[in-house]
């Protein structure tokens, strides 16, 4: 297990993390959300030993992390950095090599990885002549090609199309499957949502909220239903202790507590025949909005001093 406990940093008298603690299971893929500036790059660049933290702790398996642990680690910056001259498939076996592997091995590493991201018929192009979201995915098979222990990956889905996101995304979840932790950031939350077991949510350099997906629906989600009657619902409009937020003829989407929906219901079925009464759970953009856009943003610079 990855885990951070009360890790900050700044920079000068600019306070970018404060007090960020979480862990990344084996075999979970965790999703690492934030604005721009939140602080999740430098919490990545801080995992992978590129910046120090100036408080907490950063451990594996309970073990400080040193440069041993670290030479075990697939890491995707964000920012691509590829050799643009080197053909693909050698440019993979390069780097498996300074990893350890044999001359034989790296090259088969490279060549199964190329294969599995749906880059076999552009192995021996240039990587500087791929199309960029080819080149996204060469840097997802760099991160992979040693066969790391523990993945992070800073927005590997960035300028990816639906089909190679799907690829993608099955290539993460075959590592998480064989114990590996994995820590991906992304903008793109439907993405996050598909596809992580664990969720941190990060604004201002601190974590809003962390943990299991669906612990966390349960957590920050307003409770919505959904209601499909026999005949018009608008009489909902007038129950107290109901707002609707969608309303077409026989169909209605409202928010209320359980006992309040329970009425609705008995009330609806007094009616007439009810086809559909269903609770919804909220999405991570809803969450996402629940724990960053409508709270306050904590002052770091007050905190720093």
């Amino acid at each position: 297990m990855l885990e951070l406990h009360g890790v900050s940093r700044s920079f000068g008298d600019r306070l970018v993390l404060d007090d960020v603690s979480f862990t990344v299971g084996r075999g979970r893929l965790t999703g690492f959300v934030g604005g721009n500036g939140a602080g999740k790059t430098t919490t990545m660049r801080i995992i992978l030993g590129v910046l120090a933290p100036h408080a907490g702790t950063v451990t594996l398996d309970g073990a400080p992390l040193a440069g041993a642990a670290r030479s075990r680690f697939g890491y995707m910056p964000e920012e691509r950095g590829l050799y643009p001259k080197m053909q693909l498939v050698e440019h993979l076996t390069y780097l498996a090599r300074l990893h350890g592997f044999d001359k034989a091995g790296a090259a088969s590493r490279a060549h199964a990885l190329v294969e599995q991201l749906g880059l076999a018929e552009r192995a021996k192009d240039p990587v500087e002549s791929l199309s960029l979201g080819n080149q996204q995915r060469a840097q997802v098979a760099a991160a992979l090609v040693h066969d790391p222990e523990v993945l992070v990956l800073d927005e590997p889905f960035s300028g990816l199309d639906p089909m190679a996101v799907d690829v993608v995304q099955g290539v993460l979840a075959e590592r998480a499957a064989q114990g590996v932790p994995v820590l991906f950031s992304s903008h793109q939350l439907d993405v996050v949502e598909r596809l992580c077991d664990d969720l941190v949510i990060i604004a201002g350099g601190r974590v809003r909220a962390a943990g299991g997906r669906e612990e966390l629906r349960a957590q920050h989600g307003t409770a919505r239903f959904e209601i499909v009657a026999d005949g018009d619902v608008a009489w909902l409009r007038d129950v107290p202790g109901v707002l609707v937020d969608e309303l077409a003829a026989a169909t209605a989407v409202f928010r209320a507590d359980d006992d309040v929906a329970q009425q609705v219901l008995r009330t609806a079925l007094a009616r007439g025949p009810v086809h559909a009464f269903t609770p919804l759970r909220p999405s991570l953009a809803e969450i996402f909005r629940d724990v960053v856009i409508d709270a306050p943003e904590p002052d770091l610079q007050e905190a720093a001093r």
